[in-house]
């Protein structure tokens, strides 16, 4: 997978991705990824990238030149790439060209999980200041994401998030091929609680289950209790959740337990 991203903010990209699994999956080969000055696909003596709205308004919008430019200037370079085994070019449906905007569609881990299956290459546009020009997401990108419900400064934090949620979803970039399958989310609900050494901290001890060596017991506990952490925390998730009868007869006994105890 390769990951481009266009910023006017080149610097940020430093440390976010240089680290941990980012780190070991770039050393391994797993992922590549290239960081673009916007200011550089400009043709003014003075590297303009923004200009103020028309019809008037706050702030400045990023111009859709230099990002038209860009993106096309990477896609051409896909379009004469060729596979060193097949001898083909690659196939342009699998590159994502992605404007991180608030208005875009909320980020999950399903969305994750697509882009990890379905692309082979994702070109981030890291909008600033009031926006991009609109252009920019009707005509060149292909898909408008946002990771929350919340504006930020500009798009270098959500590309970031997004190139380590899909990264840890590509095969070989985890050290347990299963760590990511119990992750919270990946089965619709939230991830079970964690415990390890020592088995009392403070009077406080891990369930005996955990420490009992029963796999069985062990694996039922931990799915009974991540259901019991979403119904407490994200009970939206259980409407879409795929469930057992049995899982919907516990949610049913924690349900109870919940408003017995809050009477």
């Amino acid at each position: 997978m390769r990951f481009d991203l266009l910023t006017i903010f080149p610097e940020f990209f430093a440390g976010p991705l240089h680290h941990g699994i980012i780190r070991r999956a770039r050393e391994q080969g797993i992922i590549e990824i290239a960081v673009h000055d916007l200011r550089s696909f400009t043709f003014d003596r003075h590297h303009v990238v923004d200009d103020r709205p028309f019809g008037g308004g706050d702030g400045m919008v990023l111009k859709p030149e230099p990002v038209f430019r860009a993106v096309e200037t990477l896609l051409a370079e896909d379009a004469m790439a060729v596979d060193a085994d097949t001898q083909t070019a690659p196939d342009k449906k699998r590159t994502a060209v992605v404007l991180l905007s608030a208005q875009g569609r909320l980020f999950g881990q399903a969305e994750a999980g697509r882009l990890a299956r379905e692309c082979r290459r994702m070109i981030f546009i890291c909008g600033r200041y009031e926006g991009v020009d609109e252009r920019v997401a009707e005509h060149l990108a292909t898909d408008e994401i946002s990771i929350g419900d919340y504006v930020l400064t500009g798009g270098e934090l959500p590309a970031a998030v997004i190139i380590d949620a899909v990264t840890r979803l590509l095969p070989g970039a985890l050290g347990s091929e299963t760590s990511a399958v119990h992750d919270s989310f990946a089965a619709g609900v939230l991830d079970c609680p964690h415990y390890t050494r020592p088995a009392e901290f403070r009077g406080m001890r891990v369930p005996e289950v955990l420490v009992g060596g029963h796999h069985a017991e062990v694996a039922r506990w931990r799915r009974r209790e991540a259901l019991r952490k979403t119904l407490r925390r994200r009970p939206e998730l259980l409407e879409s959740a795929p469930l057992t009868d049995e899982e919907r007869r516990w949610l049913a006994e924690l349900a109870a337990n919940f408003e017995s105890e809050n009477e």
